[in-house]
């Protein structure tokens, strides 16, 4: 008789009963394996909490100070109940993490979030081989195809430098928590144009300074006395600040998105945007095709995403492959 898989999923998420853990639990649990600290990954109110050291400051920032959690480093197996456990490098955003869950030869590895293209603010991704892959699809379409990072960056800095020379105000909303300080890296290397950040933004700024991480000097929006209009800078916000109260403090603002959403014109269109960048911290259409390839794995479940047509073209490549239903809801919930 088989012995029965490593991972299922249950009411409270994707469970491993040899090892008595769930990965990115949907509710409080006894045990919980966090791939990274976005909020569709990681909830508050478990009894403890295993994630990578890279990452741990950042989740404790979202889920609390005193959240029993404990910090492992890239690649340190940890042996839970029957399984071998270890995390290792998704690139997705900094601490960003894939669990390998191992017991003799069976090795399953949960992607979480990834990306592949480099990113100066966190540790590459990290290819691991196993015999069954849950991956992500967020932008599992072959419309998805990103761009070339320093040819988005490029487009981005000759936005703000066009909005500066006509004295207006180049606010870029993006995701606090990763693709923020992505984008303060990439573009603060390329242009010297003074940068304030929404109050979201900025407290993540700080660790990912104390962790060592160059970014550029920011200022607080809140900080630039009420009455005067801010004009000649880049603002970076997170979309929900796209409301006229918060955007009258600007000189006729110039608005832009930067999501891989951006990659379909219709999105902007639908958000009342002036400009949307496709830049993304998740995998595309090559980049999941590639990843798939090099694990080797015979088998392959599809998640967080719409992945209905990579499931299909992996069964006609003869893998083992099929949608794994999740609450996780994508790169739209940061």
């Amino acid at each position: 008789m088989n012995p029965p898989p490593l991972l299922r999923v249950t009411p409270s998420g994707l469970y491993c009963e040899a090892g008595d853990f769930f990965i990115d639990p949907w509710r409080p649990v006894a045990r919980a394996v966090i791939t990274h600290a976005h909020s569709d990954h990681a909830r508050a109110g478990s009894d403890a909490y295993l994630a990578a050291q890279e990452g741990l400051s950042l989740l404790r920032h979202r889920l609390g100070a005193d959240i029993p959690a404990e910090g492992v480093a890239w690649g340190e197996r940890r042996r839970l109940g029957d399984v071998d456990v270890s995390l290792h490098p998704a690139g997705h955003i900094r601490g960003s993490a894939q669990v390998r869950v191992a017991r003799g030869g069976d090795v399953w590895v949960v992607t979480g979030d990834y990306k592949r293209a480099a990113d100066p603010t966190c540790t590459p991704f990290e290819v691991v081989r196993c015999q069954t892959l849950i991956t992500e699809a967020t932008f599992a379409l072959p419309v998805y195809r990103w761009p070339a990072t320093q040819a988005v960056v490029g487009d981005i800095v000759d936005w703000i430098e066009q909005c500066r020379r006509e004295s207006r105000t180049a606010v870029l909303f993006t995701y606090t928590l990763g693709k923020a300080q992505r984008l303060l890296a990439e573009i603060g290397a390329c242009t010297d144009v003074p940068i304030l950040v929404h109050g979201g933004i900025e407290p993540l700024n700080v660790l990912y300074r104390a962790a060592g991480v160059w970014l550029p000097p920011t200022g607080l929006v809140s900080d630039v006395p009420s009455r005067e209009k801010i004009e000649g800078a880049l603002v970076l916000a997170p979309p929900s600040a796209n409301i006229p109260g918060w955007m009258r403090r600007f000189r006729d603002p110039d608005t832009a998105f930067a999501s891989g959403w951006m990659q379909l014109r219709g999105t902007r269109r639908r958000r009342a945007l002036d400009r949307g960048f496709a830049i993304s911290d998740h995998a595309d259409w090559p980049a999941l095709l590639q990843t798939i390839d090099e694990t080797g794995a015979e088998r392959v479940l599809a998640t967080h995403g719409d992945s209905a047509a990579l499931v299909r073209l992996l069964t006609e490549r003869g893998l083992d492959a099929a949608a794994l239903v999740t609450e996780f809801t994508g790169e739209d919930a940061e």
